[in-house]
């Protein structure tokens, strides 16, 4: 299950932002309130925290793009979208040397 990573209000005033940096990638494991990436506004630089603890599966908005308040920046999952795939080969690969052996 993924859980979107959205741009909070930052202000009164505020209705967009630009994204100036990101501090973590896709596949990092990031703990809740740490942060993940840097915005920048007519007001105030912040730093946007992770609302969960979890791998990032999928950065959607780009350095330097300008984003509204509430445009979705990212999804982080549980981490078990990738165990399946990992597992996947690992079975794969002793059918394989099974059928070569008979």
């Amino acid at each position: 299950m993924s859980t979107s990573v959205v741009l909070p209000p930052l202000g009164e005033s505020v209705t967009e932002g630009t994204v100036t940096r990101w501090l973590k990638q896709v596949g990092d494991t990031v703990q809740a309130d740490e942060g993940l990436l840097e915005i920048s506004t007519d007001k105030v630089d912040t730093e946007i925290p992770s609302p969960v603890t979890g791998v990032i599966e999928e950065i959607l908005v780009a350095e330097d793009e300008t984003i509204e308040v509430g445009a979705l920046l990212a999804r982080i999952g549980d981490g078990s979208a990738s165990a399946p795939a990992d597992d996947a080969p690992a079975a794969a690969a002793p059918a394989a040397e099974e059928v070569p052996a008979e």
